[in-house]
């Protein structure tokens, strides 16, 4: 095994730069796994690494390494795992990818690519996640992708890719989040890219008669529904129920019909046995459906009267926002001043139970996982939605986990279902004190960068397990100001949570340090004064994810 790792560098003028062609003889062909990540490696792949038919890992993450992706790559037909991403590979992908059957997980994300995706890709049966996303590919997603039925995570964003998106096999399951960023891709309604036109042969006489046929039929129709819509209106229109400010006018998902009496029967009228938990919005309630199906139920304390004219409408939108770091809103109830959401069900409870509780305890694996997740979701409602969404509220007990420790961000869209989110400036009630930015706090201004404040606050309490409201922090002193002085004084051993130094290995302890001293400084990057000067959270999430892959623990 191959480990090369870059050492802190005591003259920070003068940067070191690994060169990969100087690599030792270590990368024999008997080594089965080569990581050499986030080194700073220049120049190109030597091909005796292309000759390593054994080689079940091979991780060369955010170098600088140049050149092409040769046809030889075909060779390492054990490799289970291939990382080359974030460096600066050019040229086409090679077809002979086809003959890693046996790979299950390849990045190729952050690159030069360009070139067109091989058909070929679609013989790596044994494919479960694959990032092309951040190249240059021309050409359409091979149809032969439909063929991979391993695959569950799938991302070509952001490059030039055009043509219809294949709709069969594992596509059913994907999203817009695996394509956006393509400007001339089509397909189906579900992918929100525009319609393909199945253009046949202009000047074929058959084709002449099928549109003729085509534009009588269309005139036909048109003047039908003409006066169907005349009709109707005439009929109807006392009861017309029209909304504006919905981008989604027909929902993609069916609703779940959930009415007030199934939730009292459900919660067993809303017993204190079955409370999960009390906010400023409202109570939560666990709630047993007849067919055994768990859920949370949101009870809302009250609502303004435009907030409960809006609120089906509002809920309807919320229910159909997806993603695997999102609460799953599955459906609303509204009877007379009754107003409530009916929530997924999360066994594990909310992150500030594991911190503070001493029957529980976060390692700094899962801490780190947690915060990512966090940032994902951030990242999806600020980015990857079709409306733009400010949280408003974000902090642990906001952050819920699933029975594999997954964390879901919590309470997304309240504010607007509140009837706060109507204008950029509004009262300060969402809030929390301790999470809330400055802007936010003295003037109502709110933002995407006031979550991103809240999330820096978040992460500094979630790895040293001291809420901003501690007994200890008053006057000058805040828990930003307490991790600060820490890390100016190359001291942050003193603030970490104590219960992440499970080990008595002297360089265990020092990598738990570095690490965890990396996530403090993101977390003070989110929390500068000025909103301007803040990172956002796509830079957030980055830079965290580097960190988890630096300072990840192999076994």
């Amino acid at each position: 095994v191959l480990h090369t790792h870059t050492t802190k560098n005591p003259n920070p003028s003068r940067s070191h730069s690994f060169t990969l062609g100087h690599l030792p003889s270590a990368t024999a062909p008997s080594s089965p796994e080569s990581a050499i990540h986030s080194n700073m490696l220049t120049s190109s792949v030597p091909s005796s690494v292309w000759r390593l038919t054994g080689l079940l890992y091979l991780n060369l993450l955010s170098n600088s390494l140049s050149g092409s992706i040769p046809p030889e790559i075909g060779n390492l037909v054990s490799a289970k795992y291939i990382d080359l991403a974030f460096n600066h590979l050019s040229d086409s992908i090679p077809s002979t990818l086809g003959n890693l059957i046996s790979l299950s997980r390849m990045s190729l994300a952050h690159n030069l690519l360009d070139g067109s995706i091989p058909e070929s890709v679609g013989k790596m049966v044994s494919l479960e996640s694959i990032d092309l996303s951040y190249n240059n590919p021309s050409g359409s997603i091979p149809k032969s992708f439909e063929a991979l039925q391993q695959l569950d995570y799938f991302n070509v964003s952001f490059n030039a890719l055009r043509g219809e998106i294949p709709t069969g096999g594992p596509f059913v399951n994907f999203t817009l989040e695996s394509f956006k960023g393509n400007e001339a891709l089509c397909g189906i309604p579900r992918f929100h890219v525009p319609l393909c036109n199945h253009n046949v042969s202009k000047h074929s006489p058959r084709m002449k008669n099928v549109r003729l046929a085509l534009f009588i039929a269309i005139g036909v129709v048109a003047f039908i529904s003409i006066l169907s819509f005349v009709f109707i209106f005439v009929r109807y229109r006392r009861k017309n129920k029209a909304v504006n400010g919905i981008d989604e006018l027909v929902p993609t998902i069916p609703p779940e019909i959930i009415s007030y009496y199934e939730l009292l029967q459900a919660t067993e009228q809303f017993s204190e046995t079955n409370l999960l938990g009390v906010g400023s919005f409202g109570s939560v309630y666990k709630a047993v459906l007849r067919d055994r199906k768990t859920l949370a139920i949101k009870v809302f304390n009250s609502l303004t009267e435009a907030a409960s004219k809006s609120f089906e409408v509002e809920c309807e939108v919320l229910r159909n926002i997806r993603h695997k770091n999102l609460t799953k809103v599955v459906s609303s109830c509204s009877n007379g001043d009754f107003k409530a959401l009916v929530l997924e069900y999360m066994p594990n409870g909310n992150l500030d139970k594991w911190l503070y509780s001493h029957n529980y305890c976060l390692d700094l694996k899962q801490r780190l996982n947690i915060v990512i997740d966090v940032a994902c979701a951030l990242e999806y409602l600020y980015h990857g939605y079709s409306t733009l969404i400010v949280h408003c509220d974000l902090k642990p007990s906001n952050v819920l986990l699933d029975e594999e420790m997954v964390a879901h961000v919590s309470d997304f869209g309240i504010a607007k279902l509140m009837g706060e989110g109507e204008s950029t400036i509004h009262t300060n009630t969402l809030a929390t004190m301790g999470y809330i930015a400055p802007e936010y706090g003295l003037e109502g201004l709110v933002s995407t960068r006031c979550d991103v404040y809240s999330y820096g606050v978040m992460v500094m309490e979630t790895f040293t397990r001291k809420r901003p409201s501690d007994d200890m922090f008053g006057g000058d002193l805040t828990l930003k100001n307490w991790v600060q002085m820490s890390l100016n004084n190359e001291s942050s051993s003193e603030v970490i949570d104590a219960n992440l130094f499970n080990t008595e290995n002297e360089q265990g302890f020092e990598k738990i340090v570095q690490c965890v001293s990396s996530i403090l400084e993101l977390a003070f990057k989110c929390c500068v004064e000025s909103s301007c000067d803040r990172i956002n959270m796509k830079e957030a999430l980055t830079e965290l994810q580097k960190i988890k892959v630096r300072y990840s623990r192999r076994d």
